[in-house]
């Protein structure tokens, strides 16, 4: 996720620019940059780290235009740098483009386009749209971007210029692309947020179409040049809810993106029926695996623990990073050794990955959502979520977002080793950010739960097999963010101690999802219900005896074992999310925690 900023008008557009960026640096903080008219000629600045780096940058220079497009980047393709900074130029730097989105046919685009002659500076998928614009581009902007969109797989938003016509040109694709309007300017902007200092009047870009600014007017089309008719709308809310998408907090809104989230695992990973990653892993070399992460991912990598033996059939070993690098651990050399950081920067798993890297004949993998950082680049190889950046601290949708990729890398292994993938398991795959809406859809019922047990103190959260993990995951998200103790365990262990805390003031979480640890489960609760206890069930299923024992039944979807954690954990984020609402607490930053622990 990116920040996209353009503008149009009768000022000098440098500074309009920067401050169209600040607002969108939610968006993306590893570079930035823009890029003006000038006369007949583009002039661009582009800066690693913040968007305050960029402004001292741009004060240095003299740019003066009315015309001009900007970016603050959240890396995907290459890592954070001045280089793969947005915007891009074609060769002969006459046009600039900035870019939200995958292109995943990039590979194949630029070497048919370097056998033309082009010259690629960046490491980013972003500068083969600029130079399949150039391909195309013979005096009309548009319709030299319509042309190169025809070649593109992927998702995009995009705004373009060219030095020889005052205009911008946008499009989009599964990317967010809304255009102000007002008499004095015409605004691009990837978020509300930065179109609200100069007009509330607004034009929402759909998939496949395209708009054309010019200082006077906006003109919108389809991908076949087809003129469309745009409704101009009125913005009625304020900056504070359009950074938040009209959500309370952050934590609130990334919840609700993780139908979004899940499909940019995914997205380009199945061909013909199998994996397609770019690394090569033979699962006969390794003699055993060992994931390690802190907190959450830890929770994650647990998960991953029963996917990978059930696929792969080699031993699985889970560590937390700051016991594993402590531990006179014996390696023999053949591990696959998997570290898991949302940040990619975390302090302990990062000097785990260090420690491990001395045996130089160990496979170390990452699965991170930060390209271009610590762990990504010390790892052999590894996995991007592109889950976009998590603002709220208590991680919601990277958490499933790392199962997804520990679901597929188990995925690839199985497939390595000669075992076929099943055509249903690609079909729930396909459908599961389908049942995420559909847990989601559950939001008003957890709400009125949690009001019921906001005042409790304690908590206790219960899952048996694949959903112990998610019963861990639970109970943090609710100390995390509400403060109230509570407490993850296999369903089965309660009887060995926690079953003395229960009674009519203790609310008892189960997991209890269709399989065939279901009937021990349902035992577990029987436990519970003997000793007065208030019981919350996450379940795929109904029956009688489930609805006699709970008190509270939050009815989600089914799918395959594997991945059932991404659909179960859903409604535990808004239960954890709407206590710590209701007691009045800051949700999207918990006292004591912060969103990446780089210290030990």
């Amino acid at each position: 996720m990116c920040g996209i900023f353009g503008f149009i008008g009768s000022d000098n557009v440098a500074g309009i620019l920067i401050d169209g960026l600040r607002k969108l640096e939610y968006r993306g903080y590893d570079s930035a940059g823009i890029c003006v008219k000038e006369e007949n000629q583009l002039k661009i600045v582009k800066k690693k780290g913040k968007v305050d780096d960029l402004a001292r940058e741009v004060k240095k220079t003299d740019i003066n235009g009315v015309v001009g497009i900007a970016h603050t980047r959240w890396a995907t393709h290459g890592e954070p740098n001045s280089l793969n900074a947005h915007p891009h130029f074609d060769c002969k730097g006459e046009i600039a483009i900035v870019h939200n989105g995958i292109i995943e046919n990039y590979e194949a685009l630029k070497e048919v386009l370097i056998d033309e002659g082009h010259i690629f500076r960046s490491d980013t998928d972003t500068e083969i749209l600029v130079h399949l614009i150039e391909k195309f581009y013979s005096g009309n902007l548009e319709q030299a971007v319509i042309e190169a969109l025809k070649l593109i797989d992927g998702t995009y938003g995009i705004a373009a210029i060219s030095k020889n016509e005052d205009k911008i040109v946008v499009a989009r694709k599964s990317s967010p692309i809304i255009l102000g309007i007002s008499s004095e300017c015409k605004i691009v902007s990837s978020d509300a947020v930065a179109i609200l200092e100069h007009t509330k009047n607004v034009i929402f870009l759909h998939d496949k179409e395209i708009a054309v600014l010019t200082k006077d007017n906006i003109k919108t089309y389809d991908l076949n040049g087809q003129a469309i008719d745009k409704k101009v709308e009125e913005i009625k809310w304020s900056i504070e809810q359009i950074e938040k998408k009209g959500y309370k907090h952050f934590m609130l809104k990334e919840i609700f993106e993780q139908p979004e989230s899940i499909q940019n695992v995914t997205r380009g990973r199945f061909k013909e029926g199998k994996i397609k990653f770019s690394f090569e892993l033979e699962p006969n070399d390794i003699s055993r695996i060992i994931i390690i992460g802190c907190g959450t991912s830890w929770h994650a990598a647990l998960i991953g623990k029963y996917i990978l033996e059930k696929y792969v059939s080699i031993p699985v070993e889970v560590d937390y990073a700051s016991e594993f690098r402590y531990r006179d651990i014996v390696l023999n050399g053949k591990e696959l050794v998997i570290f898991i950081s949302q940040s990619g920067e975390t302090a302990d798993t990062l000097a785990a990955l260090r420690e491990v890297r001395k045996y130089k004949s160990i496979t170390t993998f990452g699965i991170v959502n930060v390209v271009g950082s610590s762990i990504a680049r010390e790892v052999d190889m590894g996995i991007y979520l592109h889950a976009g950046p998590e603002i709220g601290v208590a991680s919601t949708k990277a958490f499933t977002s790392q199962i997804m990729a520990l679901f597929l890398l188990g995925l690839y292994l199985k497939s390595k080793k000669g075992n076929e993938i099943e055509k249903f398991i690609i079909e729930e795959i396909n459908n599961i950010h389908k049942k995420i809406e559909q847990a989601l859809n559950n939001h008003e019922l957890v709400h009125s739960i949690a009001l019921k047990y906001k005042n409790a103190r304690n908590f206790l959260y219960l899952g048996r097999g694949i959903n112990f993990p998610v019963a861990l995951e639970g109970a943090l998200k609710l100390k995390e963010i509400s403060y109230i103790h509570a407490e993850g365990y296999p369903a089965a262990e309660m009887k060995h101690g926690p079953i003395a805390l229960i009674d009519r003031n203790m609310p008892v979480v189960f997991i209890a999802t269709q399989g065939r640890l279901f009937e021990k489960v349902l035992s577990n609760m029987e436990e519970v219900k003997a000793r007065q206890g208030k019981i919350i069930t996450i379940t795929d299923y109904e029956c009688r005896q489930l609805k006699n024992l709970s008190d509270e039944i939050i009815l989600i979807p089914d799918t395959i074992e594997e991945i059932s954690p991404i659909i179960n954990i859903i409604p535990l984020q808004l239960l954890a999310y709407h206590i710590a609402d209701e007691k009045g607490l800051n949700v999207d930053k918990p006292r004591n925690l912060a969103k990446s622990v780089t210290v030990e």
